[in-house]
């Protein structure tokens, strides 16, 4: 590390630290939370492995969409199913998510056999990772995604882009090798260590906290996402889709039936796609379509499928593997954020890069502290000298 900067590197220097000490702090808990996020379908199902799995020798075909809600709603009084997540496997029982209360709560999602539609249970530590989800978006600050929480991780996330560019311009001087860039040296004493140890580790995983800080910024401004749609698409966000179906009757004159036109499109659907996993949207009475996000085998990939709401005629299908990289990118920016985007294991790198935060956060606290002794003492010795001098004198 250099004994002294210039006056432009002080003013990076200052910042990178008075940054570290404030958004740092913020950063070393999402990266905490979202190492747990990242594999929260993999916890949660070894949480829940005795209510995932139902009887393989199922001789009776899994019940349509409409009549699995049904049963399930009549053992749940008062709870109406808004969503159905079905596996492609026979012998993997169904989730069942359920629409808001009058209070504004949302019941717990609980696992149900498909074939008969017995509910086997809740699923276990949702609420858990409803909290963590919390913890990580807005802090669990009051106002969720409208308050000051979301405002808040928004600007950490810029703070870590900062950290980058401010932390890669105090290492560039040109005469040190790539070892000096790419190998800590822990044989270096005290606050020297620490700083190769911090810059190094920053160093190697500052291509995974770019990509984590930029599709982070995705759920924190409109604006942002706004132009990072642009730039990925070509478009503007989509325009929402119509919140009520055309009213009236079909054209031979029957009344639109909803369970109807849900088995419709989920016999379409399951005709004309192999899914691994499958969410079924069920619309309430007004909802203008039907809409079934799924996964193909072996892909993290995301696709979709719409189907009108009043028929079930199939309107759209988006299948992540025929759309170009910018479009795929916009419509799995989750899985981006989680590295899962890039397969199994980016994603485990991510996750580690994850679990790094607060380490970068303490090593930056170290050298923090560790400057501001010496600083002390370079102090007290330049006031002890004048004085042992007139003693002598």
């Amino acid at each position: 590390m250099p004994s002294a900067f210039s006056p432009a590197r002080t003013v990076v220097f200052r910042l990178h630290w008075a940054l570290g000490l404030t958004a740092g702090l913020v950063l070393a808990l999402m990266g905490l939370t979202g190492a747990l996020m990242s594999y929260e379908e993999a916890i949660t199902a070894f949480a829940n492995r005795d209510r995932i799995q139902v009887s393989a020798a199922q001789d009776q075909p899994p019940l349509t969409p409409s009549a699995l809600a049904a049963r399930i709603e009549a053992q749940l009084p008062g709870q109406r199913v808004s969503a159905l997540t079905l596996s492609g496997d026979p012998a993997q029982s169904a989730v069942a998510r359920f629409a808001r209360d009058r209070a504004g709560g949302r019941p717990s999602p609980v696992y149900a056999d498909p074939t008969e539609g017995t509910v086997l249970g809740p699923v276990r530590l949702e609420a858990f990772f409803a909290t963590v989800r919390e913890l990580h978006r807005w802090l669990l600050l009051p106002g969720e995604g409208k308050g000051w929480g979301r405002t808040i991780t928004g600007a950490c996330a810029i703070a870590l882009l900062v950290f980058l560019g401010s932390g890669l311009y105090l290492r560039w001087p040109g005469r040190h090798r790539w070892r000096v860039w790419l190998r800590p040296n822990l044989a270096r004493p005290d606050r020297a260590r620490w700083w190769s140890l911090h810059a190094v580790a920053g160093t190697w995983l500052l291509p995974v906290y770019a990509v984590s800080a930029l599709s982070g910024l995705w759920w924190s401004y409109d604006w942002y996402r706004a132009g990072a749609t642009w730039l990925l698409t070509g478009q503007g966000l989509p325009a929402r889709a119509a919140e009520r179906a055309p009213g009236g009757k079909l054209p031979d004159g029957k009344i639109p039936d909803a369970a109807s036109a849900i088995d419709t499109a989920w016999a379409e659907f399951s005709a004309t796609h192999t899914a691994s996993v499958a969410t079924l949207s069920l619309p309430g009475p007004e909802a203008a379509a039907i809409r079934i996000r799924w996964y193909a085998p072996d892909s993290n990939l995301r696709n979709e499928a719409t189907y009108d709401a009043r028929t079930g005629a199939g309107l759209t299908d988006k299948r992540a593997a025929d759309a170009a990289l910018g479009p795929r990118l916009a419509d799995n920016m989750l899985e981006v954020h989680r590295g899962r985007f890039f397969g199994a294991p980016v994603a485990l790198l991510f996750c580690f890069a994850a679990l790094a935060l607060p380490g970068f956060f303490g090593t930056g606290l170290t050298l923090y502290v560790l400057r501001r002794r010496a600083g002390q003492r370079r102090v007290t010795g330049r006031a002890s000298r004048p004085a042992e001098a007139s003693v002598q004198g």
